[in-house]
């Protein structure tokens, strides 16, 4: 599987958060997901589509993280796109769901385009959503 590229940004359009892998923290990261998209004046319907999508990404990630992990999530900021890549360290042999699977339908239904890696002990999911034209 292949990471996702937006467009170029500068540092200061990169957002990056750091959580316990843990649920209890995930609105940490939807509220970020939400604040970031309005500010790209992204659609109220487009905005929940990326709240889920993220919601989504982190429930895969957390089911193969090891104990006590951290979530990495960077937020990338362009004039019409909001790239996000969450990353988390995994337990040995841990494999992502198949991207048939509901959980990618879910992902590629509610974004641009999704994608993920697992190399070195840690898996990656990005998410690339463009704001919908006309706004």
């Amino acid at each position: 599987m292949t990471q996702l590229t937006g467009q170029p940004t500068t540092d200061d359009d990169v957002v990056h958060l750091t959580v316990p892998a843990d649920g209890g923290y995930l609105g940490v990261l939807r509220t970020a997901t939400a604040g970031l998209a309005a500010r790209l004046q992204f659609a109220l319907d487009e905005i929940e589509d990326l709240r889920i999508a993220v919601d989504e990404a982190c429930a895969m990630l957390l089911a193969i993280a090891t104990r006590n992990a951290e979530l990495e999530c960077r937020f990338a900021v362009t004039d019409d796109a909001l790239t996000i890549e969450v990353t988390v360290p995994t337990v040995r042999g841990a494999t992502l769901p198949a991207e048939s699977s509901f959980a990618w339908k879910v992902l590629t239904a509610l974004t641009t385009s999704a994608a993920a890696k697992a190399a070195d002990g840690r898996a990656t999911i990005s998410l690339l959503t463009r704001r919908a034209s006309g706004y």
